[in-house]
């Protein structure tokens, strides 16, 4: 296991941030069809879980959530700049959690109950092509804390094409209960040892 993914778990497991309010857990009902679930769908639109996860620290790394340039099928996308030469001067890792609610770790209700997922599907891009995602995964949130995710669930490494691609993490067997950890990517500075420029879109459970 890499240095980067072992950072990225440890990180995971420690993260615990303080915040006021609370969330019930949302319910599926198992008597009809899973309809599609939105991560991210447009700016916007009703997405279901916030980017606010910033791994480690967030300084080395810009997203714009309502980027309109080639965004696929959409009328908006994700476009994210990971900044390699920040980077080396800290941890040589970075990614994004996106969380419900914003900025929990586990320490809160927030988590939705996705039984009847089959996948995370969600389509992405590199600037050049090239740039490499250690890992694109679901769930893992608060292990430790009160409010765990019920699972976990990844692929990767995914090495990224100038074109844009649809990926999908298998969810069949999973533990869907409760999942507050609803989509994360981490990248390091040992895979893309230049610049790590990448683009996400029409992230959805299905």
């Amino acid at each position: 296991m890499k240095l980067s993914s072992c950072l990225f778990i440890f990180f995971i497991l420690i993260s615990c941030t303080a915040h006021a309010q609370d969330s019930d857990i949302s319910g599926t009902d198992q008597s009809k069809p899973f309809k599609p679930f939105y991560v991210y769908q447009d700016k916007g639109s009703m997405n279901r879980f916030v980017p606010s996860g910033y791994m480690p620290t967030g300084e080395c790394i810009k997203m714009d959530d309502a980027w309109k340039d080639n965004c696929q099928e959409n009328k908006s996308c994700i476009k994210v700049e990971y900044d390699i030469a920040c980077s080396l001067k800290g941890r040589h890792w970075a990614g994004i959690y996106w969380l419900s609610p914003a900025d929990n770790w586990g320490d809160r209700k927030g988590g939705y109950n996705l039984t009847g997922a089959k996948k995370l599907v969600f389509w992405a891009h590199g600037e050049n092509g090239g740039e490499k995602i250690a890992e694109f995964r679901i769930g893992g949130i608060g292990q430790g804390q009160t409010y765990p995710d019920s699972d976990t669930a990844s692929i990767g490494p995914v090495i990224l094409s100038k074109q844009w691609r649809e990926y999908e993490i298998d969810l069949r067997g999973k533990d869907l209960t409760y999942i507050s950890g609803g989509f994360a990517w981490i990248a390091n500075v040992d895979d893309n040892p230049s610049s790590c420029t990448f683009y996400l879109a029409n992230i959805r459970y299905e």
